[in-house]
């Protein structure tokens, strides 16, 4: 008996020892499934955005809760799932691996590799849904971003942490302004990250072999759900390469996300929200359909030092139908972005290229951001610029013009023919100033029209060749002083004079 007792006892002592770990998992079941889309019954437990697993070994997230059932998106194939299928909740929200190993890659919305290389280490997994950065994180926006294109730069500028709409009708030149500002950004310091969202892979392809062929690609990084993939997949597109920006801004780095466009990312978002008979309210969009734009945007900032002292700026792209600017889409995204850049078909049509109207376009915060010389050159050519317009407008019904008209009708032409700019250029900050500081003091007004271009590729020779030194300081003190001016005044006379 007392041998018993002892082994017993032992017994006892032996699974007091082991540590009982008790795992609950909750369960659901699946009862219909249509286009990506999983209603399940169950999981009554579970939380907007958290993953579930089928036992196809499939994932998905949750993107609806109501009282009876569970709406969720399976990511990636969704065939072999089927209704009365078992889902069991992981416990953790939807996150996507980053690193700085993803400069130069081109992913899928879960962050997967899609040019053919290895897969990308990833200790880190940030949350592809997160709540902005508040206002005590934050600083005012007093940084440029120098995107290379004069009309942009120096009427309506973009600063870091700012949300700036490009919004215009399709092939007004939308995505060119987008990877013009890539392009920019080799010596800049800043990393680009390119979203696209329902585009066609050929388009895509075109746009990594530019990047490529201009070796910018070191510096960027594309993310894409293209037009083939599922709606699920575009729903998710901009958010991943949002957290992915972030990342990066959390490590102190500036960062340019370009969202490629966002029209057909409420497109996708509206395709699930009515494979779940959610109520359809205007253009068959679902209530929450700013929510879904307001949420991404908001997380653009720039950051206190305390928190890395980084930046996320923000490019949406919205396409309009006939230059519809009151349409719903349209309306929500500018009301949500710091201003809007607005491309004009006529415009294009007419050969003036980028065809930004300068009267709807407007920066509600790059003014801020500006460099000193930019601003001292383009204060001027906005005041000409909004002459000539108002001129224009009543020339057409007078026939004979005062001589002080005829002189802002003409000087009004010859600046629209600067801020004319062949695509895939982009000007240097030191180009962009002496350009705009020739135009707007007038030495332009006795040259033709078609000589304009001619006039301005031979200055900026012949800067290259003997104005280096001028060049060079503008670039570097980002400031136009007398004695820069006195300089540049002698290269202009030297020009038009040939």
């Amino acid at each position: 008996m007392k041998l018993i007792d002892e082994y017993l006892q032992k017994i006892e002592k032996e699974l007091q020892s082991v540590e009982r770990k008790i795992k609950a998992e909750e369960e659901g079941i699946v009862i219909e499934v249509k286009d990506g889309v999983v209603i399940l019954e169950g999981l009554d437990g579970i939380s907007f955005g958290e993953l579930i697993e089928f036992e196809q070994k499939q994932i998905g997230f949750v993107i609806d809760i109501n009282e009876f059932n569970v709406g969720a998106v399976v990511l990636g194939d969704y065939l072999s799932i089927n209704s009365d299928s078992k889902a069991r909740a992981l416990g953790h929200t939807f996150s996507i691996p980053v690193s700085q190993a993803l400069l130069g890659r081109v992913v899928d919305s879960l962050g997967n590799p899609l040019d053919g290389s290895a897969k990308i280490a990833a200790k880190e997994f940030y949350p592809v849904e997160k709540v902005a950065p508040g206002v005590v994180q934050r600083i005012p926006v007093s940084s440029p971003i120098q995107t290379g294109i004069k009309a942009i730069d120096a009427l309506i500028p973009i600063g870091r942490g700012q949300r700036e709409l490009i919004i215009g009708d399709r092939g007004t030149g939308k995505t060119t302004l987008a990877i013009d500002t890539i392009l920019n950004q080799k010596n800049e310091n800043v990393i680009c990250i390119y979203c696209a969202v329902g585009q066609r892979n050929s388009k895509v392809a075109s746009i990594i072999d530019l990047l490529k062929k201009y070796e910018v690609l070191k510096y960027t990084i594309v993310v894409t759900a293209s037009s083939s993939d599922s709606a699920a997949m575009q729903y998710l597109a901009p958010y991943s390469a949002a957290a992915i920006g972030e990342y990066f801004m959390d490590k102190g780095k500036d960062v340019l996300v370009i969202y490629d466009d966002l029209s057909k990312h409420a497109w996708a978002y509206r395709e699930i929200s009515l494979i779940l008979r959610r109520p359809a309210g205007r253009e068959a969009y679902p209530g929450d359909i700013f929510y879904l734009h307001s949420r991404l945007l908001e997380r653009a900032c720039r950051l206190n030092k305390k928190y890395g002292g980084g930046s996320l700026t923000a490019l949406p792209i919205i396409e309009t139908l006939e230059g519809d600017l009151s349409a719903y889409i349209p309306t929500n995204v500018i009301s949500i972005t710091d201003g809007q850049i607005y491309l004009e078909t006529d415009l294009f049509n007419a050969g003036i290229r980028p065809a930004i109207n300068v009267g709807l376009s407007v920066s509600r915060v790059g003014g801020n951001a500006q460099t000193k010389a930019i601003k001292s050159v383009s204060g001027k050519l906005k005041l000409d610029l909004a002459q000539y317009r108002e001129m224009a407008a009543f020339s057409q019904f007078e026939s004979e013009l005062d001589e002080e008209t005829k002189k802002f009708l003409k000087r009004g032409t010859r600046i629209t023919q600067v801020l004319k700019q062949k695509k895939n250029q982009p000007y240097s900050l030191s180009e962009e100033v002496l350009v705009i500081w020739a135009a707007s003091n007038g030495y332009l007004d006795t040259l033709s029209l078609d000589k304009v271009e001619d006039f301005e590729t031979k200055l900026l020779l012949d800067l290259k060749k003997r104005g280096k030194s001028l060049m060079d300081r503008i670039n570097k003190n980002k400031v136009l002083d007398k004695k820069d001016e006195e300089e540049l005044k002698k290269f202009v006379t030297d020009t038009l004079s040939v």
